[in-house]
């Protein structure tokens, strides 16, 4: 089977690690220093993916002003306490070693910031897969999904006639790929849906993190 891409661009959050815990909690945390309380977790992992300035925004009706603080007290829980309530998705360190043994360049594109991205990623022993990271940048900058996907595909080493693919949960991820003129490969053991992920505009999708070699065509 010929290799239909050389290079695979990953989110991070709902496509190599499941952060529902931490995530929720540090938005739950947020939420409470507006007085808003959150009985069910459950409701909080919409936040799971977007940028989190838009999440409070859209999902809360925050204004500019307030989301970017929501966002300054989510982050105060999630650097103390959230980051590494987390876990790696079954599956997923196989799945980087096959490619990078398959000589695959392997990127990250995520729209948390670079800085925690790269703890998580060293924390759970998968750094060393990476050829390059790139995130949203602190404390503001770079946190729209198709600026972390063009700084990828502009600084992340890929050869001229390189055959990128991006590979995420959620419908942001296939949008920031497109935008970016690559294709899109979801994964539905995330927090998107299929038809979200279609819909969107994704090429393929995959239930679990073994299906996506042969997607690529290894």
């Amino acid at each position: 089977m010929e290799r239909r891409y050389d290079a695979v661009l990953f989110d991070l959050d709902g496509t190599l690690t499941d952060p529902y815990e931490g995530i929720t909690k540090s938005v739950a945390y947020a939420l409470g220093q507006f007085g808003i309380e959150v009985r069910d977790r459950s409701t909080l992992k919409r936040f799971i993916g977007p940028p989190l300035v838009d999440s409070f925004r859209d999902f809360y009706g925050f204004s500019e002003e307030d989301a970017r603080l929501a966002v300054t007290h989510y982050r105060t829980y999630y650097t103390r306490d959230g980051i590494f309530d987390n876990r790696v998705y079954s599956g997923v360190p196989e799945l980087l070693q096959c490619l990078q043994q398959a000589g695959i360049r392997i990127l990250l594109a995520t729209s948390k910031p670079e800085v925690f991205a790269r703890q998580i990623l060293e924390h759970f022993g998968l750094l060393p897969y990476f050829d390059f990271i790139s995130g949203a940048l602190l404390p503001r900058g770079r946190d729209r999904k198709a600026e972390v996907v063009a700084h990828a595909l502009a600084d992340g080493g890929l050869p001229a006639g390189a055959r990128p693919v991006m590979v995420g949960d959620r419908f942001h991820d296939v949008e920031g790929a497109a935008a970016c003129g690559i294709p899109a490969i979801g994964v539905l053991y995330g927090f998107g849906t299929r038809e979200e992920l279609l819909g969107a505009g994704a090429v393929a999708v995959v239930q679990t993190p073994g299906e996506l070699p042969g997607c690529i065509g290894l």
